[in-house]
């Protein structure tokens, strides 16, 4: 796999094409009012230029060196089915879907309103072993990968899939239950609306203090929007046991101030750069103001590096931490 992309990206280098620091597997042409995006991932390419006749120029200089074969507009990618639609593109996974939910056996289940309980968590040790952990493991990881394009399911998929080493029937009752979930829901997926400009980045984060049963570890939930497009989203436990609400609120907004900072070096990096600061929404104001506050209490010198993490982009103006309601 090296060697393969050591020739292909030395290649494009001869093409005028430059690696995209913020994501080595994009290359960018840009020469005037020329433009061209190219993504790779293995062999398969997805690429978009600002002209017709350039994009032609480009398939052709690729397809002196390397056997290609031109599959015209986008409509699939990677399991992704890209729909154009007069509101925009719509990515699912429909056929995916369908394919999981016969691999577990359950087609034809009765569907349900939501994809995991909300009055109970997931202990470690609730219940007997699984009968068959390979099915449970198989299940799981293809639930991981759905998460691509159905932000939805993230939190469920992670909960379940903390529990692989040793999954237990309460496990596996609620991975049967995303499935059920997935059954009225197959044909639900991701809009990208059509958008003008791209004004601002906006972060959304919470966390459930002390959630996990086990660990009294937090969970942590964010989710990005490029405009009115959702472009990143993430469901984790944390690292380390927070020891108030502040704590573990104010480390997934560092968590989503670094993903908004590797957004907007990306955003740099297509020439569509953020003039606007990036704003981080959080419910908690503890944690806003602790990103601000220039005072070190010895209550959060444990948590000093995303202190500094997060306080340094506010001071340079990048980010703006502020408070939202639960409610809202």
């Amino acid at each position: 796999p090296r060697a393969w992309y050591s020739c292909f990206a030395s290649h494009m280098k001869i093409l005028g094409f430059v690696e995209a620091k913020a994501d080595t597997s994009l290359f960018i042409f840009h020469n005037g009012t020329e433009t061209t995006y190219l993504l790779l991932y293995v062999d398969d390419i997805i690429l978009t230029a600002s002209s017709s006749a350039l994009l032609q120029r480009v398939i052709a200089a690729l397809q002196t060196t390397f056997p290609m074969k031109d599959l015209g507009p986008l409509h699939h990618f990677l399991g992704i089915t890209v729909e154009r639609r007069p509101a925009g593109l719509f990515l699912h996974q429909r056929t995916y879907v369908l394919d999981i939910i016969d691999r577990a056996g359950m087609t034809g289940c009765k569907p349900c309103s939501t994809p995991v309980d909300l009055q109970s968590k997931l202990a470690a040790d609730s219940g007997p072993a699984v009968q068959d952990a390979t099915q449970y493991l198989s299940l799981a990881g293809a639930l991981q990968y759905l998460t691509f394009a159905r932000p939805d399911i993230t939190y469920a998929v992670q909960q379940i899939c903390l529990h692989m080493h040793d999954p237990r029937e309460s496990h596996l009752t609620a991975l049967k239950r995303i499935i059920r979930y997935l059954q009225g829901t197959a044909d639900h997926g991701l809009l990208l609306p059509r958008s003008t400009s791209i004004s601002e980045l906006v972060v959304y984060t919470d966390a459930d203090w002390a959630g996990c049963p086990d660990t009294r570890r937090s969970t942590s939930g964010y989710a990005v929007f490029l405009g009115d497009n959702l472009v990143s989203w993430s469901s984790k436990r944390q690292k380390v046991v927070s020891r108030s609400s502040a704590e573990a609120e104010y480390r997934v907004v560092a968590n989503g101030v670094a993903e908004a900072c590797w957004l907007r070096q990306l955003l740099q990096e297509l020439r569509s750069p953020l003039h606007r600061s990036t704003l981080v929404y959080c419910d908690n104001i503890s944690a806003v103001y602790l990103s601000t506050n220039p005072v070190q209490h010895h209550r959060t010198k444990h948590v000093e590096i995303d202190l500094h993490f997060v306080r340094e982009r506010v001071a340079t103006g990048e980010v703006r931490v502020q408070h939202v309601p639960t409610t809202s």
